[in-house]
């Protein structure tokens, strides 16, 4: 499995990539993929939400589940991957490129208290056992 280490993570699977606008990028890990299995339907958050840290925000379906998507940070929805609706497969393909909606961060703080990549994959880990 990989794990980027220029990513955040979350207890829930979700990676964050801090944006040079400073937006955050937000999908879901290799192992919350590989966990799920091929992914048939995203419903991200509209444009203009305000999500806090935590909160039920989308859902992705696919031929074993449906998982719960969280938001990792407090804030608004900028943006959200339209691309996914037509080709949720993507998030098979290649997870940590099909992004799948983007924050404004109320409080930047919150980034600080999420998970590197070691931490994540020990989460992960311990999983799969």
């Amino acid at each position: 499995m990989t794990t980027p280490e220029n990513l955040k993570y979350t207890k829930s699977h979700e990676w964050v990539r801090q944006e040079n606008d400073g937006t955050v990028t937000v999908g879901i890990t290799f192992h919350a993929q590989d966990l799920l299995g091929d992914v048939v339907f995203v419903e991200n958050p509209a444009p203009g939400r305000t999500v806090r840290q935590g909160e039920e925000c989308g859902v992705i379906e696919s031929v074993k589940a449906a998982a719960d998507i969280y938001a990792p940070l407090s804030g608004e929805i900028v943006a959200a991957n339209g691309e996914l609706a037509d080709a949720p497969e993507k998030i098979n393909q290649d997870p940590y490129s099909a992004w799948m909606f983007r924050i404004r961060p109320a409080s930047p703080d919150e980034l600080a208290g999420l998970l590197d990549a070691a931490a994540y994959q020990k989460i992960a880990d311990a999983e799969k056992q």
